[in-house]
Order: C-alpha cells, then sequence, then structure tokens
C-alpha cells in the first residue's frame, strides 16, 4: 500500500497514518474513521501513530502485544506506535477511532500528571457511562470539526488533549498502580528511562545512577509498591521487544539478539526461554 514503511527483513509493515487519507493532500496528523459490524484483522501489525479506539457496543477479542483483551461496550482501547495488534470484532460493533500522529500526542501527553507509558500495560480502559458520554461527545466533535471548511486545526488538537485528560482520569480511578506511580514519581521517571535505554543498558545500577539513587533503594520502592524487582521491569519491556522483532521481522537470531544488547545468541535464547518458557523460535512458530 502506498505510504507503507517497511524495511527489507519486515514481515509486517508499519502502517502509516497517511494511508488512511481519502485525500492524499490532506493534513495527516489527525484521522477520525468508524468501525460498523464485524472486523477481522488475522496477523499482528503496527502503526506509526498513536489510536484512540471508542467502543459504543462491541463484541469480539482484541490482542494488543500478544495479550488477548475481551471487547465490550464503552470501552476505549489505546495503541501506542510500535505496539502490534490484531482484532476479530463482533457483528454487533459501533466504534470510532482517532488517529493522532506521534509527533501531535507527545505535544500534549507530556502534559498529563501520569506517564502515557504507564497505559501500554492497560491498553483498554473500562469507561463509566458519564465517562463514555463525554468522551463519545469529544469524538463526535472532532467528526464534525474535519467536516468544517477551513478546519480548525487548534480546536481539534484541543478535543483530542481532551479526550486524553479523559482516559488519564479514568484510568486512574481503575488501575491502582497508576496512582502508585503518581504518589512515587522517582518510578515513573524509572519507566521512561528503562524505555529510553533498555536495548543498551539492563543492570539496575545504570538506571539508579540516573535516578541519584542507590540501587537498593530502587528495589526497595519496587518491591514496596508493587512486590517485584526493579530488574522485573527491565526483563519484561526486553522480552517484549523480542517478541515484537521475533513475530515482526525475519531477521535472524543473531541479529535480534545484538539489536537488543546481548552479544551471545545462545545467551539471548535462554534469557527468553526463561522469560516465556519456551524458545524464540518456538515462540514464533506457535503464533
Amino acid at each position: 500500500m502506498a505510504g507503507t514503511s517497511k524495511t527489507s527483513k519486515d514481515k509486517i509493515p508499519v502502517l502509516n497514518i497517511r494511508e488512511f487519507l481519502s485525500d492524499q493532500e490532506a493534513e495527516p496528523s489527525f484521522q477520525y474513521h468508524e468501525i460498523f459490524g464485524a472486523r477481522s484483522i488475522e496477523k499482528f501489525h503496527k502503526h506509526d501513530f498513536f489510536l484512540f479506539l471508542l467502543f459504543e457496543k462491541g463484541s469480539g477479542i482484541h490482542s494488543i502485544d500478544f495479550t488477548d483483551h475481551k471487547v465490550t461496550d464503552h470501552q476505549v482501547h489505546i495503541l501506542f506506535p510500535h505496539q502490534v495488534h490484531k482484532w476479530n470484532l463482533g457483528a454487533r460493533t459501533k466504534a470510532y477511532q482517532l488517529m493522532i500522529s506521534k509527533r501531535i500526542f507527545e505535544t500534549f501527553s507530556a502534559s498529563l500528571d501520569l506517564s502515557f507509558l504507564l497505559f501500554q500495560n492497560h491498553p483498554v480502559v473500562q469507561l463509566s457511562p458519564k465517562a463514555f458520554q463525554l468522551m463519545c461527545y469529544e469524538f463526535q466533535s472532532v467528526r464534525i470539526e474535519l467536516k468544517q471548511q477551513p478546519i480548525s486545526w487548534d480546536l481539534i488538537y484541543l478535543r483530542s488533549n481532551i479526550i486524553a485528560q479523559l482516559v488519564n482520569r479514568e484510568a486512574e480511578q481503575k488501575f491502582k498502580d497508576l496512582s502508585l506511580y503518581q504518589k512515587t514519581p522517582v518510578l515513573q521517571r524509572y519507566l521512561s528511562l528503562v524505555e529510553q535505554y533498555f536495548r543498551e543498558e539492563k543492570s539496575v545500577a545504570f538506571y539508579a545512577g540516573l535516578l541519584h539513587i542507590t540501587p537498593n533503594y530502587l528495589n526497595i520502592l519496587c518491591k514496596r509498591q508493587f512486590q517485584v524487582s526493579a530488574m522485573f521491569f527491565i526483563q519484561k519491556r526486553v522480552t517484549l521487544e523480542a517478541k515484537r522483532m521475533i513475530l515482526s521481522t525475519d531477521r535472524s537470531l543473531k541479529e535480534i539478539a545484538f539489536e537488543l544488547g546481548f552479544k551471545d545468541p545462545a545467551y539471548f535464547s535462554n534469557f527468553f526461554r526463561s522469560q516465556t518458557g519456551s524458545s524464540p523460535r518456538e515462540f514464533k512458530t506457535a503464533l
């Protein structure tokens, strides 16, 4: 398809927001689309943009980063660039999609109380009736504004920011760990640093140094708040990226290991098996 970003070794294309334009000359920063009825995407794929998917009515399964999420009424699904996903949506589906370019989204997500990195652990939020009505109003307002001539991009930007704020507020109320991160900003900063450096740096001491605390204290904070070690978050992020690469590229095991900072492919295979219970090859053939 035109606009698809794809390297020679990519099995799954990274879909660009421009692919969803009806007019290739139009502004690509925001896109609004609706889904009615059954839809199926059988193979995992990725986007280079953020996606809010609001279900008024829904059934079926949406798999995000290898975790299956049951689709029901009054949910919002949040998808980040380069997350892998697929879905099998039922016949009664009625949903609204708001696509936002990564560049635009990051300008207002930075102002939220919680880093949206944390929402990768909670990509599906069940909405209260009031929250759904508020969010639905903003989605429809974006739809209407995109049909105006001239389009007020400032208004669309502001309404998209409101949607992000509403999601943030609902998630805070439903997921205990998000409020814990808010109460302990150093842990939020730790996750951001892991996201930035996980390919190159896998020692707790490295991140503790950037946070100006001792590795022992960072471990104490993680165990006190989440009952896991600080190393758990590094290993979890490396494992997720390994799964994405194994599934979506034709790179060799050696190449994947090297890109993820492992000098020895055998050590990488042992690490992957310890985290998932299967070897990289077993994981690839099982999907």
